[in-house]
């Protein structure tokens, strides 16, 4: 069994309400239709923090975000690619950004910005659904991230 592991992000932004960013797939060869959060495999020599803030980048076009501190959390799950198994770890990261306008990568077809509660039927996958869970009590615990200003970007 192959194991990867990736890096991702939980990317929100708050005008009146906290909404949170997901990518749209449509389904195609060994892939079912999907929505979800930006996320990749980590490159050689990168670390999990670039990682995931380069895959923010590549996959919509976002590249004024700010790391949130002290949230980072781990899914891990199994899948079948080309016949074989892949054990896989993902490390999610909560993004903030002001940026509204998002142009997708050729990995995805769509995207939206969503509430929690819309964001919680979009999802496909129950450990997806876990983090937002997670990262959402982590917003609403620490509402000072929302004081803080994202003007150096």
């Amino acid at each position: 069994m192959l194991f990867e592991k990736s890096a991702g992000a939980v990317v929100f932004r708050k005008n009146k309400e906290i909404k949170f960013l997901m990518l749209y797939r449509h389904a195609h060869k060994h892939y079912r239709e999907t929505w979800d959060f930006p996320k990749g495999n980590i490159e050689p020599g990168e670390t999990i923090k670039k990682t995931a803030v380069r895959e923010i980048e590549e996959e919509t076009g976002i590249s004024k975000i700010e790391l949130v501190e002290n949230f980072m959390e781990k899914i891990h799950y199994h899948y079948k690619r080309d016949g074989e198994f892949i054990s896989k770890d993902v490390i999610f990261f909560l993004a903030k950004t002001t940026r509204q306008k998002v142009k997708v990568s050729e990995e995805h077809d769509g995207f939206g910005w969503f509430t929690f509660n819309e964001s919680m039927k979009k999802l496909t996958f129950p450990n997806s659904k876990k983090i937002l869970e997670k990262a959402y009590g982590f917003l609403k615990n620490n509402k000072l991230i929302f004081q803080k200003s994202l003007a150096q970007f």
